[in-house]
């Protein structure tokens, strides 16, 4: 039987996000597997109203479990690490980060009571982790968190780099500098396949480093008056020290505020990976320090409602508050979807009197973590793979990405999640679709996207509820049916209360309706549900979702 080298994505292929891939090698449907990523998206109030986090549908995975020989973990940014937790029993699989990021990931397990020992720690190339018949290396990667990694996986069907998410920095103050000379020893032993994040493709010019954000944000903090508040991604710590470093030139106390920003500098300092941060103040002896000798740096760069930003924008934040004349700094790009939260943060501050600099600010005081157009040319100069496998971007990034391979002559193409792909041939083909969906966590328990849950939720949210309760001793009505409403107008177009023209209509059905449906639960439901919303659309035009609850005497 033939074997062959296939590429499976669950998530993170025509989305931003959840990322989570598959790797395998050996006859078809039995090979022998590896993940990559396992990653989470955040909720949305139009679609996921109420929902936590959103995570991938790992049921392909679960039902070939005794064939996964490892997980490797690229990075520690949320949507690549963020599900480890929630979902390790299902897989039960060991494994492979790099220092800082296996400390992130031992931190989620802990939460679930699972021991540090599920986390291997692994050095980064060319030492090697050997699973079956497949060998991983982790290379290090410029990106905006530390310790990011993309892999080299080689198999007998030959050798693929998947990139993770990667910039090319050569200063990028916390972590390791791009390194063209070690990408092109990988290069000359051949490469099958390179799968690379398509985030950026659009972008027409040179990625810069985090090396040039810092000058502009040590002028801008030094020539503020009042208090200095600046958020940032939590996991990018580099900025977070760039902004430390800045507040410390100009003579600021530094204060960090939020539980996520902590962590990320404790992992950093744990690990290694972070030294030399400048001495920070608790947010205790921060409201004793004038508000001119004082730097806060926080959390809630997307507008998050329980951040740090959002609290000071609400008004008070552990006693701190901002006043007019202070400057709020978002170093920052606003993630696509967060408008709204970020856009209510600005205007709440406008109103207080504080000036906001953010990403419209000329792009002084943020840098990208992905690689912009002519960085993924370079990378492809570098590794002349012989197939190019877009990913970690929405349709439309894939679809450039593939563009772009096409005008190089590198053989491509654009597999969303759920596509299987072989690239065992000369050209890669997709050669099974699966359906892939999502995983929601709701409170403290997880449902299917096909569940209904979260359907139901945002129909009532669109349309209201209305309870109907009927009491019946056989196939009569003992007293007249009564009704609750919520999330529904209270008077409609009878200029009457809609609850006392809802029971009207229904008492009057009960009053004329035949034995058999008085007699019978669920056509008696189904009649009432629909006279329930008939009449509602009457009088207020909406239709709403309806419970009926019918008791019987004994």
């Amino acid at each position: 039987m033939s074997e062959r080298l296939i590429y499976l994505p669950l998530g993170g292929a025509g989305e931003v996000g959840m990322n989570c891939y598959v790797y395998g090698y050996g006859p078809a449907d039995k090979e022998r597997l590896i993940i990559v990523d396992l990653g989470v998206t955040f909720p949305d109030m139009d679609g996921t109203p109420g929902v936590d986090l959103i995570l991938p549908d790992i049921s392909w995975l679960e039902e070939r479990r005794e064939r996964i020989d490892g997980l490797f973990i690229t990075h520690a940014h949320e949507d690549h690490v963020g599900a480890v937790g929630h979902l390790f029993e299902r897989l039960g699989v060991p494994i492979y980060a790099r220092a800082f990021t296996a400390n992130i990931a031992r931190r989620k397990l802990d939460e679930y009571g699972i021991g540090p020992e599920a986390v291997t720690t692994v050095s980064k190339y060319p030492e090697a982790v050997t699973l079956g018949n497949m060998k991983v290396s982790f290379v290090p990667v410029s990106h905006s968190i530390p310790e990011s990694a993309a892999l080299l996986i080689e198999t007998p069907a030959g050798r693929v780099v998947h990139s993770g998410d990667f910039k090319l920095d050569e200063t990028p103050g916390v972590g390791e500098p791009f390194d063209p000379d070690m990408w092109a020893e990988i290069a000359s032993g051949g490469i099958r396949a390179y799968v690379c994040d398509s985030t950026n493709v659009h972008s027409p010019n040179p990625g810069r480093s985090e090396a040039t954000v810092g000058p502009a944000i040590t002028e801008l903090v030094s020539e503020a008056k009042g208090m200095v508040v600046a958020t940032t991604f939590a996991s990018n710590i580099a900025r977070v020290k760039t902004l430390a470093e800045a507040g410390e030139r100009a003579g600021r106390s530094i204060c960090l505020l939020g539980r996520a920003m902590r962590r990320m500098i404790e992992a950093g300092i744990e690990t290694g990976v972070l030294d030399d941060f400048p001495k920070v103040v608790s947010s205790d002896d921060a409201l004793d320090i004038p508000r001119e000798n004082l730097m806060l740096i926080v959390t809630g760069s997307q507008g998050e409602r329980r951040a740090a930003s959002a609290q000071l924008a609400n008004g008070k934040y552990r006693g701190i508050t901002m006043k007019e004349g202070d400057t709020f700094l978002f170093s920052s790009k606003t993630i696509p979807g967060n408008e709204r939260g970020v856009i209510r943060v600005i205007n709440q501050f406008s109103e207080m009197g504080v000036d906001v600099v953010d990403e419209n600010s000329g792009g002084h005081y943020h840098v990208s973590g992905h690689a912009n157009r002519p960085d993924l040319e370079r990378m492809h100069d570098i590794l002349k793979p012989q197939i190019l496998v877009p990913c970690h971007g929405e349709h439309r990034h894939l679809r450039e990405h593939a563009k772009l391979a096409d005008q190089k002559g590198i053989a491509n193409v654009v597999a969303v999640n759920g596509s299987m792909v072989d690239l065992s041939g000369n050209a890669p083909r997709i050669v099974e679709y699966f359906e892939t969906g999502r995983t929601y966590l709701d409170g403290s328990v997880k449902v299917g996207a096909m569940d209904g849950v979260i359907r139901d939720r945002m129909r009532m949210a669109l349309n209201g509820h209305v309870m109907v309760s009927v009491i019946m001793d056989e196939d009569e009505p003992v007293g007249e049916p009564w009704c609750e409403v919520m999330g529904l107008a209270e008077t409609g177009a009878s200029n009457a209360p809609l609850v006392d023209v809802l029971e009207e209509d229904l008492n009057q059905f009960l009053m004329r309706a035949g034995t058999k449906t008085l007699m019978d639960d669920d056509r008696l439901e189904t009649e009432l549900r629909r006279i329930t919303r008939n009449t509602t659309q009457s009088e207020i035009g909406k239709k709403p979702e309806v419970t009926v609850v019918v008791s019987r005497l004994s």
